[in-house]
């Protein structure tokens, strides 16, 4: 079965430009995303993520992300904790400069020149928090480094917009069901004491609800599709232990 892409960063950033602050997270961001990390970040659009993308804030709460904020207002931070869960690292640009002495950013759409060198500093920031959240163990059901115990393996394909997030497919009455995050879910339930015992737990059905879109008249076929994966989640981890 293959693994979750674990090595997966994301990295959401304010990208205001009423601030030059906001145009250095941007460029920034950029930069780490095409150049010093591509194959370990991904990108979480920030307003699609404000105006209720799943995907994004699927990743969000079981990924580690990086929130990159301009100044002190934390937009980005505090949206990423509000809808999904805490960023592993929040980086903003008025602190890194002063820690820096580098001069206060210039120009808004287009920086001064010597803005630039504070587009270089935070992308080597961001890169290095980049490098120590891969270099950690990541728990998917608790959304925190993990030190001690390792990570368990998923099965399941990627969603198609290339973030990482776990999409299962489930066969049920003819039906293929994709389940945003199913495994995930399923993790948290199983790591808080649920068991496949009787009825599916309605907290399950209530968090995938969160991270998907169910049809209308389609919530008996998704309830049951998602028990039987739960019951098949459940054998597979009792078999597991002997």
């Amino acid at each position: 079965m293959p693994d979750l892409p674990q090595r997966k960063v994301g990295i959401v950033a304010c990208s205001g430009e009423e601030l030059p602050q906001g145009t250095v997270t941007r460029l920034a961001a950029l930069k780490v995303l095409e150049e010093l990390r591509p194959a370990q970040t991904v990108t979480i659009c920030l307003p699609l993520f404000l105006a209720g993308g799943e995907g994004d804030r699927a990743f969000a709460k079981f990924y580690p992300t990086i929130a990159v904020d301009g100044c002190a207002k934390r937009c980005a931070a505090r949206a990423t904790e509000l809808y999904s869960n805490k960023p592993a690292a929040s980086l903003v640009v008025d602190d890194l400069v002063a820690e820096c002495g580098l001069p206060p950013p210039q120009g808004r759409r287009r920086l001064t020149p010597q803005s630039h060198a504070a587009v270089t500093a935070l992308a080597d920031a961001i890169a290095a928090e980049v490098d120590h959240l891969i270099a950690v163990r990541w728990s998917r059901s608790a959304g925190a480094i993990l030190e001690a115990e390792s990570q368990p393996a998923v099965s399941t394909g990627g969603c198609a917009c290339g973030s990482g997030i776990p999409v299962t497919t489930i066969q049920l009455d003819g039906c293929a069901i994709q389940v945003l995050a199913l495994d995930p879910v399923l993790d948290l339930a199983y790591a808080t004491g649920l068991r496949a015992s009787g009825d599916l737990p309605a907290d399950i059905m209530a968090t995938v609800g969160i991270y998907n879109d169910i049809p209308t008249g389609s919530e008996d076929l998704w309830a049951r599709a998602v028990a039987a994966a739960w019951r098949d989640y459940c054998a597979r981890k009792e078999a597991a232990r002997g």
